[in-house]
């Protein structure tokens, strides 16, 4: 029982132990060939990643999809703290997040090559626009949502624009801003790889589409556990800022 517990305290080791099963489950049921199973599809990422081109595919991919979320962030918080701090900027500049955001953004992926080239900055701008929107609205309203008798408090204190920022604004709305920034992680690798369908022979995208038209579901599989894997270093890595920035959320943890 104490292992048990213990098992699922350990949440990333539970969930790859119960997608493993679920996995292996289909790899059963279903062809085996169609499907892989768990510990053969390791296997063959562990070969591609020594001996074939994984690795190269999967640089690019971190490098596009890094520039990004980044981008992303440097836009969209700044932005964002702008529109929930002044009234006149948030009536000129909602309206226009509003209508833009819910657009199928991903459909602009051939405009995007006519304007900025076939290469990685068409395929990375694409997945800025899709990503930008939630975590510029969620700075936006985690601004708004700070109550008003705070401000008063802080400038009572005599307290700068620049210290209003740093003690009140900036740690009022960085819990909100990681949130999206979790949820921009899942959209922004499904982006990545449509983008990486068209127009490029490098990428996780490319490399999955590859292996499954000329028939290698073993490496179709692999590259699928690659991009996954990418996902959740990326993810992990965003819970460890959180912890670095957000100290107060876990203090009664």
């Amino acid at each position: 029982m104490r292992f048990i517990m213990k098992l699922v305290r350990s949440r990333t080791l539970f969930g790859c132990i119960a997608v493993g099963a679920f996995w292996y489950l289909l790899h059963a049921v279903v062809s085996p060939r169609s499907i892989p199973g768990p510990l053969a599809t390791v296997a063959t990422l562990v070969r591609l990643l020594y001996e074939g081109n994984l690795p190269a595919h999967m640089a690019v991919s971190i490098l596009r999809i890094s520039a990004a979320l980044s981008s992303s962030i440097v836009l969209g918080v700044p932005l964002g703290l702008w529109m929930g701090l002044n009234k006149k900027i948030d009536a000129i500049l909602a309206p226009v997040a509003y209508i833009l955001y819910p657009l199928p953004k991903i459909a602009f992926l051939p405009v995007f090559m006519i304007l900025f080239g076939l290469g990685d900055g068409s395929k990375t701008i694409l997945i800025i626009t899709v990503i930008l929107f939630p975590i510029l609205l969620a700075a936006r309203d985690g601004v708004k949502e700070i109550p008003e008798q705070l401000f008063y408090s802080v400038m009572s204190l005599g307290l700068n624009r620049f210290q209003i920022y740093t003690n009140l604004v900036i740690p009022a709305v960085l819990p909100k801003v990681i949130t999206a920034i979790r949820i921009s992680i899942g959209i922004s690798i499904s982006v990545l790889f449509f983008s990486e369908n068209y127009a490029t022979v490098y990428g996780i995208g490319y490399f999955i589409m590859n292996s499954w038209a000329i028939v290698r579901y073993d490496e179709m599989f692999a590259g699928i556990l690659a991009l996954s894997l990418i996902g959740l270093v990326i993810f992990k890595l965003v819970d460890i800022a959180e912890k670095k920035t957000c100290r107060w959320l876990f203090i009664s943890k």
